[in-house]
């Protein structure tokens, strides 16, 4: 309704689709200030915890342990075994236990962990502390993601993950400033500085679980910092967002007795009445292992998750080795330490600044497919540059196109996949596959290649390329299955469903299968 032309006054469509837009602008922006902090502080800790012991090791922690040979990277490898079996059963217990408990409790756990890690003597101490601290660690990430899927609408998500991706970024410059000043205590207590890296760092992160379990809400109904009006809107637009997917016509099965009572045409006529949408919303749907099938089943996990891994040779590479590759430029002590944090910040502005473009334009693939180039870039600049300036210059590269690339593969498969356990499972799987990455990046980088390390820079540049192209793969995909939809070809999805509804196999939401669900690029 258009506003009238004598009276200047508005029409109640435009005053009830006005306040629709301050409500959204205030539940997201409450949203915004309530829960990304503490997850940012999650995933802050989170990677300062994992990539510390690349500070320990310059600071001494190889000498005092007696480490030698590959002893150091095969402590790194463990640490991956454990963080990989964990990610799956975590996200399926997610919602069963709440996020806002389930999120506070693994860090709590694993900044214990950290404490104890300035306690070890050897290689062996070392090692254990390494598979719980994997333990401990696996369940945040791909939580992180499921519980922000939960509150967000599909294209409000990359900005959320962006921000709090960033913090990984600015761990790195974070984590080179507090090792630098933490080594100062070298000595105190008689410990040694490294040990007091550990110590104090795991007493943070158990400082930041605790506060994100004061702050963090289980879901929009419990949030206490909205309003009931602010509920009851933000509920409902969710479900506005995710109402193809959580619905489809189904017959509803009328009782046996009032059948019975039917003659031959009423019968007839019964089969001819147009199916009942039947909605299933996330709050109401229950575990099954059919979804937990679907999810294992769907193509695009595997496409994205064998290029997160590639992502991932050169993510974890990058953040434990870069203070052994910078010492190996000739700096020492603090000033190895300080040049490790430059390189972080361009790289933490610019995975923010891709996140809001790509919410923007519903693009994840794409700015994948634009940012990569420059870690290619980087590496190559690496391996063949002949001054330690032009290979300070190339790290500053191949941060910059791997950081934003990150939180644009996290969103492609939340946005992709709809139902709950569905969800739960390919986020989770997703990041299960890419982690075994770690393996490889643990032992990318050894001491023999010093300083150069040209066989650890051209296998993380062989992985890049190789994420590159199956990024690539999975957006032909998304736009050959988009164009399907569209035209059509995916209307049998309905029958395929209603048939599994009413033969009781499934209770799930139709989620994506839905003929009208258009996937992300």
């Amino acid at each position: 309704m258009l506003p009238s032309e004598n009276s200047g006054t508005l029409g109640p469509d435009v005053l009830t689709s006005m306040t629709d837009n301050n409500l959204t602008k205030r539940v997201l922006w409450k949203l915004d200030i309530y829960v990304l902090p503490p997850l940012a502080l999650l995933w802050l800790a989170n990677f300062i915890d994992r990539s510390n012991i690349g500070n320990a090791r310059i600071a001494g922690l190889e000498k005092d342990t007696h480490l030698h040979g590959n002893q150091f990277n095969i402590a790194l490898t463990v640490f991956y075994a454990s963080y990989i079996i964990v990610e799956l059963p975590s996200n399926w217990v997610l919602k069963k236990v709440k996020p806002n408990r389930w999120l506070p409790v693994l860090i709590c756990t694993w900044g214990t962990v950290t404490t104890l890690s300035g306690l070890i003597q050897d290689f062996a101490g070392l090692t254990a502390v390494r598979v719980v601290l994997g333990f401990c660690e696996g369940g945040l990430l791909p939580g992180m993601v499921l519980y922000l899927s939960t509150l967000y609408k599909r294209h409000e998500l990359q900005l959320r993950v962006g921000i709090f991706y960033a913090s990984a970024s600015l761990s790195g410059a974070f984590g080179g400033l507090l090792a630098t000043a933490i080594l100062k205590m070298d000595g105190v207590a008689g410990l040694a500085g490294w040990r007091w890296i550990f110590i104090l760092e795991g007493l943070a992160s158990i400082a930041c679980g605790l506060i994100a379990a004061v702050f963090l809400p289980a879901d929009i109904q419990s949030a206490r910092f909205l309003t009931d009006e602010e509920k009851a809107f933000a509920l409902n637009r969710f479900r506005r967002s995710e109402v193809t997917a959580a619905s489809a016509p189904v017959a509803k099965p009328e009782p046996v007795d009032d059948v019975e009572k039917k003659g031959v045409f009423d019968i007839v006529e019964m089969h001819e009445e147009k199916p009942e949408d039947i909605r299933v919303f996330q709050e109401d749907e229950q575990f099954e292992w059919g979804e937990v099938i679907r999810g294992v089943k769907d193509i695009q996990v595997w496409l994205t998750a064998f290029a997160y891994l590639g992502l991932i040779v050169g993510l974890y590479s990058y953040s434990l080795f870069l203070p052994t590759i910078v010492a190996g430029l000739g700096y020492e002590g603090y000033q190895a330490q300080l040049h490790t944090v430059p390189p972080y910040v361009p790289a933490a502005v610019l995975t923010v600044v891709v996140a809001y473009f790509s919410d923007r334009l519903k693009w994840r693939g794409p700015f994948i497919l634009i940012c990569l180039p420059m870690t290619i870039i980087g590496y190559i600049v690496a391996i063949t540059a002949q001054t330690n300036t032009g290979r300070y210059a190339a790290v500053f590269l191949m941060a910059a196109g791997v950081y934003p690339s990150g939180p644009c593969i996290l969103s492609i498969l939340p946005n992709n996949s709809s139902g709950h356990y569905k969800k739960a499972t390919t986020t989770a799987l997703q990041l299960a596959v890419a982690n075994t990455g770690g393996f490889i990046a643990t032992f990318a980088y050894t001491s023999d290649q010093a300083p150069r390390y040209i066989r650890g820079h051209s296998i993380a540049l062989a992985f890049a390329c190789l994420a590159w192209v199956l990024v690539a793969a999975n957006v032909a995909y998304c736009a050959l299955e988009n164009r399907a939809r569209r035209a059509g070809r995916r209307q049998s999805n309905i029958d395929r469903y209603r048939e599994l509804w009413e033969s009781g196999k499934t209770r799930a939401p139709i989620g994506d299968r839905h003929p009208e669900f258009l996937f992300t690029l």
